[in-house]
Protein backbone atom coordinates (compact mmCIF):
# COMPACT_ATOMS: atom_id res chain seq x y z
CA UNK A 1 0.00 0.00 0.00
CA UNK A 2 2.68 2.61 0.64
CA UNK A 3 4.14 1.80 -2.49
CA UNK A 4 1.29 2.48 -4.48
CA UNK A 5 0.58 5.66 -2.14
CA UNK A 6 3.75 7.05 -3.25
CA UNK A 7 3.45 6.01 -6.53
CA UNK A 8 -0.13 8.37 -7.13
CA UNK A 9 1.47 10.91 -4.84
CA UNK A 10 4.78 10.99 -7.28
CA UNK A 11 2.29 11.10 -9.84
CA UNK A 12 0.10 13.88 -8.68
CA UNK A 13 3.18 16.11 -7.56
CA UNK A 14 4.56 15.93 -11.13
CA UNK A 15 1.24 17.38 -12.84
CA UNK A 16 1.22 21.03 -13.65
CA UNK A 17 -1.09 22.15 -11.07
CA UNK A 18 1.29 21.59 -8.10
CA UNK A 19 4.09 24.02 -10.30
CA UNK A 20 2.18 26.72 -11.22
CA UNK A 21 2.07 30.39 -9.73
CA UNK A 22 -1.06 32.67 -10.09
CA UNK A 23 0.41 34.74 -13.03
CA UNK A 24 0.92 31.10 -15.38
CA UNK A 25 -2.86 30.95 -14.64
CA UNK A 26 -3.55 34.53 -15.45
CA UNK A 27 -1.55 33.91 -19.16
CA UNK A 28 -3.19 30.55 -19.82
CA UNK A 29 -6.74 33.21 -19.31
CA UNK A 30 -4.88 35.41 -21.84
CA UNK A 31 -3.96 32.58 -23.83
CA UNK A 32 -7.85 31.31 -24.20
CA UNK A 33 -8.80 34.79 -24.54
CA UNK A 34 -6.70 35.16 -28.05
CA UNK A 35 -7.64 31.66 -29.11
CA UNK A 36 -11.27 32.92 -29.16
CA UNK A 37 -10.79 36.20 -30.65
CA UNK A 38 -8.67 34.24 -33.48
CA UNK A 39 -11.37 31.48 -33.81
CA UNK A 40 -14.94 33.07 -32.66
CA UNK A 41 -14.03 36.79 -34.07
CA UNK A 42 -11.77 35.84 -36.91
CA UNK A 43 -9.57 38.45 -35.94
CA UNK A 44 -6.10 37.44 -37.89
CA UNK A 45 -6.61 33.45 -37.15
CA UNK A 46 -3.31 32.65 -39.05
CA UNK A 47 -1.37 34.57 -36.44
CA UNK A 48 -3.14 34.45 -33.40
CA UNK A 49 -3.52 31.16 -33.17
CA UNK A 50 -0.42 29.63 -32.67
CA UNK A 51 0.85 33.10 -30.87
CA UNK A 52 -1.92 31.93 -28.08
CA UNK A 53 -1.36 28.06 -28.06
CA UNK A 54 2.62 29.03 -27.82
CA UNK A 55 2.22 31.29 -24.58
CA UNK A 56 -0.86 28.64 -23.79
CA UNK A 57 1.71 25.94 -24.09
CA UNK A 58 5.05 27.94 -22.18
CA UNK A 59 2.96 28.59 -19.13
CA UNK A 60 1.55 24.92 -18.81
CA UNK A 61 5.10 23.51 -19.35
CA UNK A 62 7.59 26.35 -19.10
CA UNK A 63 10.48 23.42 -19.94
CA UNK A 64 9.72 23.78 -23.29
CA UNK A 65 11.56 26.48 -23.64
CA UNK A 66 14.22 25.57 -21.57
CA UNK A 67 17.58 26.09 -23.64
CA UNK A 68 20.21 23.23 -23.89
CA UNK A 69 22.66 25.28 -21.74
CA UNK A 70 20.41 25.13 -18.63
CA UNK A 71 18.86 21.24 -19.66
CA UNK A 72 19.92 18.53 -17.00
CA UNK A 73 20.50 16.31 -20.15
CA UNK A 74 22.19 19.37 -22.81
CA UNK A 75 18.63 19.31 -24.83
CA UNK A 76 16.53 22.05 -25.22
CA UNK A 77 13.18 22.50 -24.72
CA UNK A 78 11.34 22.39 -28.65
CA UNK A 79 9.82 25.75 -28.88
CA UNK A 80 13.45 27.00 -27.97
CA UNK A 81 15.25 25.75 -31.29
CA UNK A 82 11.94 27.52 -32.48
CA UNK A 83 12.89 30.87 -31.52
CA UNK A 84 16.53 30.79 -31.77
CA UNK A 85 15.41 30.87 -35.89
CA UNK A 86 13.82 34.50 -34.37
CA UNK A 87 17.03 35.79 -32.89
CA UNK A 88 18.58 34.57 -36.04
CA UNK A 89 16.60 37.21 -38.07
CA UNK A 90 15.76 33.58 -40.34
CA UNK A 91 12.00 33.19 -39.63
CA UNK A 92 11.07 37.19 -39.98
CA UNK A 93 13.17 37.36 -43.08
CA UNK A 94 11.68 34.45 -44.85
CA UNK A 95 8.16 35.63 -43.96
CA UNK A 96 9.11 38.88 -46.22
CA UNK A 97 9.76 36.71 -48.52
CA UNK A 98 6.16 35.06 -48.02
CA UNK A 99 4.30 38.65 -48.11
CA UNK A 100 6.75 39.70 -51.13
CA UNK A 101 5.59 36.61 -53.15
CA UNK A 102 1.61 37.03 -52.33
CA UNK A 103 1.79 41.06 -52.71
CA UNK A 104 0.89 43.11 -56.09
CA UNK A 105 3.58 45.87 -55.87
CA UNK A 106 1.55 47.55 -59.23
CA UNK A 107 -0.63 49.98 -57.24
CA UNK A 108 2.75 51.79 -55.56
CA UNK A 109 4.26 51.50 -59.00
CA UNK A 110 1.25 53.43 -60.87
CA UNK A 111 1.23 55.99 -57.89
CA UNK A 112 4.46 56.95 -56.41
CA UNK A 113 2.97 59.51 -54.94
CA UNK A 114 2.13 56.34 -52.39
CA UNK A 115 5.80 56.47 -50.73
CA UNK A 116 4.95 59.69 -48.64
CA UNK A 117 1.77 58.32 -47.40
CA UNK A 118 3.89 55.22 -46.58
CA UNK A 119 6.25 57.38 -45.04
CA UNK A 120 3.98 59.28 -43.31
CA UNK A 121 2.39 56.57 -41.65
CA UNK A 122 6.20 56.16 -39.79
CA UNK A 123 5.28 59.03 -37.51
CA UNK A 124 4.38 56.38 -34.73
CA UNK A 125 7.68 54.53 -34.79
CA UNK A 126 9.33 57.62 -33.91
CA UNK A 127 6.99 58.99 -31.52
CA UNK A 128 7.03 55.81 -29.61
CA UNK A 129 11.08 56.07 -29.77
CA UNK A 130 11.27 59.02 -27.74
CA UNK A 131 8.43 58.24 -25.65
CA UNK A 132 10.03 55.05 -25.03
CA UNK A 133 13.32 56.92 -23.72
CA UNK A 134 11.07 59.33 -21.25
CA UNK A 135 9.81 56.24 -19.94
CA UNK A 136 13.52 54.93 -18.71
CA UNK A 137 14.37 53.06 -21.56
CA UNK A 138 17.74 52.12 -23.23
CA UNK A 139 18.17 53.54 -26.81
CA UNK A 140 18.54 50.19 -28.24
CA UNK A 141 14.98 49.29 -26.18
CA UNK A 142 13.36 52.38 -27.01
CA UNK A 143 14.35 51.47 -31.22
CA UNK A 144 12.75 47.61 -30.74
CA UNK A 145 9.79 48.97 -29.06
CA UNK A 146 8.70 52.07 -31.34
CA UNK A 147 8.80 49.58 -34.62
CA UNK A 148 5.34 48.36 -32.95
CA UNK A 149 3.76 51.75 -34.37
CA UNK A 150 4.87 50.01 -37.82
CA UNK A 151 2.39 47.22 -37.34
CA UNK A 152 4.92 45.01 -38.48
CA UNK A 153 5.48 41.86 -36.21
CA UNK A 154 8.45 40.17 -38.42
CA UNK A 155 10.52 43.81 -38.13
CA UNK A 156 10.08 43.93 -34.52
CA UNK A 157 11.46 40.77 -33.96
CA UNK A 158 14.52 41.59 -36.46
CA UNK A 159 15.11 44.97 -34.80
CA UNK A 160 14.58 43.93 -31.58
CA UNK A 161 17.22 40.53 -32.35
CA UNK A 162 19.97 42.44 -34.01
CA UNK A 163 20.09 45.30 -31.25
CA UNK A 164 20.57 42.41 -28.30
CA UNK A 165 17.24 43.01 -26.73
CA UNK A 166 16.31 39.48 -26.69
CA UNK A 167 14.63 40.09 -23.41
CA UNK A 168 12.25 41.81 -24.52
CA UNK A 169 11.18 40.29 -27.31
CA UNK A 170 8.22 38.86 -26.21
CA UNK A 171 6.35 41.40 -24.94
CA UNK A 172 7.58 43.63 -28.47
CA UNK A 173 6.19 40.44 -30.68
CA UNK A 174 3.06 39.75 -28.90
CA UNK A 175 1.95 43.45 -28.80
CA UNK A 176 3.07 44.13 -32.63
CA UNK A 177 0.89 40.75 -33.56
CA UNK A 178 -2.00 41.71 -31.46
CA UNK A 179 -1.81 44.88 -32.98
CA UNK A 180 -1.52 43.68 -36.34
CA UNK A 181 -4.27 41.54 -35.53
CA UNK A 182 -6.67 44.33 -33.73
CA UNK A 183 -6.12 46.44 -36.88
CA UNK A 184 -10.13 46.41 -37.98
CA UNK A 185 -10.76 47.46 -34.39
CA UNK A 186 -8.22 50.11 -34.01
CA UNK A 187 -8.09 51.91 -37.16
CA UNK A 188 -11.90 53.24 -38.37
CA UNK A 189 -11.97 55.29 -35.14
CA UNK A 190 -8.79 56.93 -35.56
CA UNK A 191 -10.08 57.69 -39.00
CA UNK A 192 -13.56 58.46 -38.54
CA UNK A 193 -12.35 61.00 -36.58
CA UNK A 194 -9.93 63.04 -38.79
CA UNK A 195 -11.86 62.57 -41.50
CA UNK A 196 -15.60 64.61 -42.59
CA UNK A 197 -17.96 62.26 -44.37
CA UNK A 198 -17.45 63.92 -48.00
CA UNK A 199 -13.56 62.98 -47.94
CA UNK A 200 -14.66 59.78 -47.09
CA UNK A 201 -16.93 59.48 -49.74
CA UNK A 202 -13.98 60.56 -52.12
CA UNK A 203 -13.90 58.37 -55.33
CA UNK A 204 -10.31 57.96 -56.50
CA UNK A 205 -9.96 57.68 -60.71
CA UNK A 206 -8.63 54.22 -62.09
CA UNK A 207 -5.03 53.91 -61.80
CA UNK A 208 -2.90 53.43 -64.86
CA UNK A 209 -2.00 49.96 -66.01
CA UNK A 210 1.76 48.81 -65.15
CA UNK A 211 3.43 47.12 -67.43
CA UNK A 212 5.14 43.75 -66.71
CA UNK A 213 9.04 45.34 -67.34
CA UNK A 214 8.06 47.67 -64.66
CA UNK A 215 6.78 44.52 -62.16
CA UNK A 216 10.03 43.41 -63.06
CA UNK A 217 12.34 46.11 -62.40
CA UNK A 218 10.70 47.62 -59.55
CA UNK A 219 12.06 44.80 -57.05
CA UNK A 220 15.62 45.10 -58.54
CA UNK A 221 15.99 49.05 -58.45
CA UNK A 222 14.34 49.34 -54.68
CA UNK A 223 16.67 46.34 -53.69
CA UNK A 224 19.66 48.17 -55.18
CA UNK A 225 19.06 51.72 -53.99
CA UNK A 226 17.33 50.80 -50.38
CA UNK A 227 20.30 48.57 -49.65
CA UNK A 228 23.14 50.68 -51.18
CA UNK A 229 22.09 53.70 -48.48
CA UNK A 230 20.83 51.43 -45.58
CA UNK A 231 22.86 47.62 -46.26
CA UNK A 232 21.15 46.70 -43.05
CA UNK A 233 18.36 46.52 -44.42
CA UNK A 234 19.39 43.83 -46.85
CA UNK A 235 17.68 40.41 -45.03
CA UNK A 236 14.43 42.46 -45.20
CA UNK A 237 13.94 44.05 -48.28
CA UNK A 238 16.21 41.75 -50.12
CA UNK A 239 13.47 38.54 -49.03
CA UNK A 240 10.68 40.91 -49.97
CA UNK A 241 11.80 41.99 -53.16
CA UNK A 242 13.15 38.73 -54.23
CA UNK A 243 9.34 37.12 -53.36
CA UNK A 244 8.38 40.12 -55.60
CA UNK A 245 10.63 39.29 -58.53
CA UNK A 246 9.63 35.53 -57.96
CA UNK A 247 5.99 36.71 -58.63
CA UNK A 248 6.45 39.20 -61.32
CA UNK A 249 9.00 37.49 -63.79
CA UNK A 250 7.11 34.81 -64.71
CA UNK A 251 9.16 32.34 -64.95
CA UNK A 252 9.88 30.70 -61.52
CA UNK A 253 6.23 29.51 -60.56
CA UNK A 254 7.50 26.18 -58.41
CA UNK A 255 9.36 29.16 -56.42
CA UNK A 256 6.14 31.61 -56.42
CA UNK A 257 4.26 28.74 -55.07
CA UNK A 258 6.17 27.34 -52.79
CA UNK A 259 7.24 30.96 -50.86
CA UNK A 260 3.73 32.23 -51.02
CA UNK A 261 1.85 28.96 -49.57
CA UNK A 262 3.71 26.50 -48.28
CA UNK A 263 6.67 27.84 -47.41
CA UNK A 264 5.15 31.15 -45.79
CA UNK A 265 2.88 29.09 -43.68
CA UNK A 266 5.57 26.60 -42.20
CA UNK A 267 7.18 29.73 -40.68
CA UNK A 268 3.69 31.21 -39.83
CA UNK A 269 3.46 28.34 -37.76
CA UNK A 270 6.98 28.40 -36.48
CA UNK A 271 7.38 32.04 -35.67
CA UNK A 272 3.85 32.25 -34.19
CA UNK A 273 4.39 29.31 -31.50
CA UNK A 274 7.74 30.73 -30.96
CA UNK A 275 6.37 34.02 -30.40
CA UNK A 276 3.79 32.85 -27.91
CA UNK A 277 6.10 30.84 -26.18
CA UNK A 278 8.49 33.77 -25.02
CA UNK A 279 4.95 34.75 -23.05
CA UNK A 280 6.06 33.06 -20.03
CA UNK A 281 4.28 34.59 -16.17
CA UNK A 282 7.86 35.21 -15.17
CA UNK A 283 9.25 37.52 -18.46
CA UNK A 284 5.35 38.80 -19.46
CA UNK A 285 4.31 39.69 -16.16
CA UNK A 286 6.10 42.94 -15.62
CA UNK A 287 5.90 46.91 -15.34
CA UNK A 288 7.94 46.89 -18.48
CA UNK A 289 6.06 45.03 -20.56
CA UNK A 290 2.72 46.96 -19.46
CA UNK A 291 4.80 50.27 -20.76
CA UNK A 292 5.83 48.11 -24.49
CA UNK A 293 1.95 47.34 -24.58
CA UNK A 294 1.18 50.90 -24.04
CA UNK A 295 3.54 52.25 -25.98
CA UNK A 296 2.89 49.76 -29.02
CA UNK A 297 -0.86 51.14 -28.91
CA UNK A 298 0.21 55.03 -29.22
CA UNK A 299 2.57 54.33 -31.56
CA UNK A 300 -0.07 52.17 -34.03
CA UNK A 301 -2.51 55.07 -33.86
CA UNK A 302 -0.05 57.71 -34.22
CA UNK A 303 1.18 55.85 -37.61
CA UNK A 304 -2.49 56.15 -38.38
CA UNK A 305 -2.74 59.48 -37.47
CA UNK A 306 0.37 60.54 -40.05
CA UNK A 307 -0.95 58.51 -42.51
CA UNK A 308 -4.66 60.04 -42.71
CA UNK A 309 -3.36 63.71 -41.54
CA UNK A 310 -0.95 63.45 -45.11
CA UNK A 311 -3.56 62.34 -47.00
CA UNK A 312 -5.88 65.55 -46.53
CA UNK A 313 -3.24 67.02 -47.06
CA UNK A 314 -2.45 65.47 -50.23
CA UNK A 315 -6.49 66.03 -50.96
CA UNK A 316 -6.58 69.61 -50.39
CA UNK A 317 -3.55 69.90 -52.52
CA UNK A 318 -5.00 67.60 -55.31
CA UNK A 319 -8.08 69.31 -55.20
CA UNK A 320 -9.65 66.34 -53.42
CA UNK A 321 -8.61 63.56 -56.22
CA UNK A 322 -7.01 61.60 -53.18
CA UNK A 323 -9.07 60.08 -50.28
CA UNK A 324 -7.03 61.20 -46.95
CA UNK A 325 -8.34 57.47 -46.16
CA UNK A 326 -5.85 55.67 -47.52
CA UNK A 327 -3.58 56.98 -45.85
CA UNK A 328 -4.07 54.88 -42.85
CA UNK A 329 -2.91 51.93 -45.25
CA UNK A 330 0.57 53.35 -45.15
CA UNK A 331 1.08 50.94 -41.24
CA UNK A 332 3.13 47.89 -42.72
CA UNK A 333 -0.29 45.47 -41.73
CA UNK A 334 -0.16 44.02 -45.24
CA UNK A 335 -3.01 43.99 -46.77
CA UNK A 336 -5.26 44.28 -44.12
CA UNK A 337 -4.61 47.81 -43.24
CA UNK A 338 -5.93 48.47 -47.13
CA UNK A 339 -9.01 46.29 -46.63
CA UNK A 340 -9.97 48.93 -43.74
CA UNK A 341 -9.57 51.71 -45.98
CA UNK A 342 -11.81 49.91 -48.32
CA UNK A 343 -14.33 49.27 -45.19
CA UNK A 344 -14.19 52.52 -44.11
CA UNK A 345 -14.80 54.12 -47.33
CA UNK A 346 -17.63 51.95 -48.25
CA UNK A 347 -19.29 52.78 -44.98
CA UNK A 348 -19.55 56.54 -46.66
CA UNK A 349 -20.64 54.81 -49.77
CA UNK A 350 -21.31 51.81 -50.88
CA UNK A 351 -20.05 52.19 -54.21
CA UNK A 352 -16.58 53.47 -53.39
CA UNK A 353 -13.64 50.81 -54.08
CA UNK A 354 -10.27 52.13 -52.35
CA UNK A 355 -8.61 48.59 -51.86
CA UNK A 356 -6.50 48.80 -54.89
CA UNK A 357 -5.43 52.62 -53.81
CA UNK A 358 -4.71 51.88 -50.29
CA UNK A 359 -2.44 49.09 -51.72
CA UNK A 360 0.39 51.45 -52.75
CA UNK A 361 0.45 52.67 -49.19
CA UNK A 362 0.48 49.60 -47.91
CA UNK A 363 3.61 48.04 -49.68
CA UNK A 364 5.39 51.63 -49.30
CA UNK A 365 4.63 51.22 -45.51
CA UNK A 366 6.39 47.81 -45.03
CA UNK A 367 9.48 49.05 -46.82
CA UNK A 368 8.92 52.44 -44.65
CA UNK A 369 9.47 50.31 -41.65
CA UNK A 370 12.26 47.73 -42.75
CA UNK A 371 14.11 51.29 -43.52
CA UNK A 372 13.38 52.58 -40.03
CA UNK A 373 14.75 49.55 -38.64
CA UNK A 374 17.43 49.59 -40.87
CA UNK A 375 18.15 53.48 -39.52
CA UNK A 376 17.85 52.39 -36.19
CA UNK A 377 20.84 49.80 -36.61
CA UNK A 378 22.65 52.54 -38.27
CA UNK A 379 22.50 54.72 -35.34
CA UNK A 380 23.46 52.23 -33.14
CA UNK A 381 26.63 51.25 -35.37
CA UNK A 382 25.11 47.46 -36.08
CA UNK A 383 26.19 45.50 -38.72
Amino acid sequence: MEYISNTLNNLVHQTAFFNLTWGNYVMIAVACIFLYLAIAKEFEPLLLIPIAFGMLLVNIYPDIMLSFEDSPNGIGGLLYYFYKLDEWAILPSLIFMGVGAMTDFGPLIANPKSFLLGAAAQLGIYMAYFGAIALGFNGKAAASISIIGGADGPTSIFLAGKLGQTNLLGPIAVAAYSYMSLVPIIQPPIMKLFTTEEERKIKMGQLRPVSKLEKILFPIVITIVVCMILPTTAPLVGMLMLGNLFKECGVVRQLTDTASNALMYIVVIILGTSVGATTSAEAFLNAATLKIVVLGLIAFAFGTFGGVMLGKLMCLLSHRQINPLIGSAGVSAVPMAARVSQKVGAEADPTNFLLMHAMGPNVAGVIGTAVAAGTFMAVYGIM
